[in-house]
């Protein structure tokens, strides 16, 4: 069973903690058994919220939404104030106190399960404890989610949805994480549009390095650190959905598509395309897809 804290639950906040049948069956079940939830919660300005853990072993992660609180984790001092996804994984002692001026207000959740370390990587978490992610409407809705299943008698069909819900919770922080300036994420947003505005033309790296006032190096260099990939690819990524846009809703040739979208020779065109979709311009045409 998890470690939860004995901070008196008001009647605005909420802490629900998965039976331990409940979690037998969902470390057993095919839909579950890789990853799956203990106990989670919602708490409002946590007054006198304290915890400390000696023996951690489960995974928790804890958003926070206003307010801060002042945390410890291997000897570590942080402090957690609104917008930081926090997450302890299993091993790693630690406590935390919600500031008694400011209490935090926070979304939680322990879990567990043979994927819980490969999504602590997948969210980003592999060399930092906490990621200030400012307010995701997303990432609330996600742990609302969560909650959905209370009064539901402990149903096992309801705890094997709110597992699946906490597998797109964590699925979606690297989309939820723009850790980008205001103004680089203004600068994404032109080159994006940019490029939407030009699936028929070829642009260069130097022409998009000009828009953004780089050199091009420097360009594709912080456009990679950025979105993990680089601007040319991005570019003909967006063609080739055009162009599986174009043969889904009409009846247009192959050779005219590409000329649609900047390429004389279709040949090569559709070469880039199977490269990116793993099959032919043809074969995606005749693929019954309902």
């Amino acid at each position: 069973m998890p470690q939860t804290s004995q901070w008196p639950v008001p009647q605005d906040s909420v802490r629900y903690v998965v039976p331990a049948p409940i979690i037998r069956l969902l470390a057993s079940h095919p839909l579950t058994q890789d990853l799956y939830p203990l106990a989670f919660g919602h708490y409002r300005r946590a007054v006198g919220h304290h915890m400390h853990r000696e023996h951690h072993s489960d995974y928790l992660l804890i958003y926070c939404t206003e307010g801060k609180a002042f945390l410890n984790v291997l000897g570590e001092p942080y402090t957690v104030g609104p917008g930081d996804l926090l997450l302890l994984p299993a091993g790693a002692h630690h406590r935390y106190t919600s500031d008694p001026d400011n209490p935090w207000t926070i979304h939680w959740v322990h879990y567990t399960g043979p994927l819980a370390e490969e999504f602590r990587h997948y969210m980003g978490f592999g060399n930092t404890r906490i990621r200030h992610l400012g307010r995701q409407p997303r990432l609330l809705v996600d742990f609302n989610g969560l909650l959905s299943v209370r009064q539901t008698g402990f149903r096992a069909r309801g705890l094997i949805h709110a597992a699946n819900r906490l597998r797109q919770l964590m699925a979606a922080v690297p989309l939820s994480a723009d850790e980008t300036s205001h103004e680089q994420q203004a600068e994404l947003d032109t080159i994006h549009n940019y490029m939407r505005e030009h699936l028929d033309e070829r642009i260069s790296l130097d022409q998009l390095a000009d828009l953004a006032g780089l050199s091009p190096a420097h360009f594709a260099t912080r456009y990679r650190e950025q979105t993990g990939s680089s601007p040319i690819q991005h570019f003909l990524h967006l063609k080739v959905e055009r162009a599986c846009q174009m043969l889904d809703t009409s009846d247009l040739s192959f050779a005219d598509i590409s000329r649609r979208l900047g390429y004389d020779d279709a040949y090569y065109f559709s070469r880039l395309f199977k490269k990116v979709m793993g099959q032919s311009p043809r074969d995606y045409r005749h693929t019954a897809r309902h």
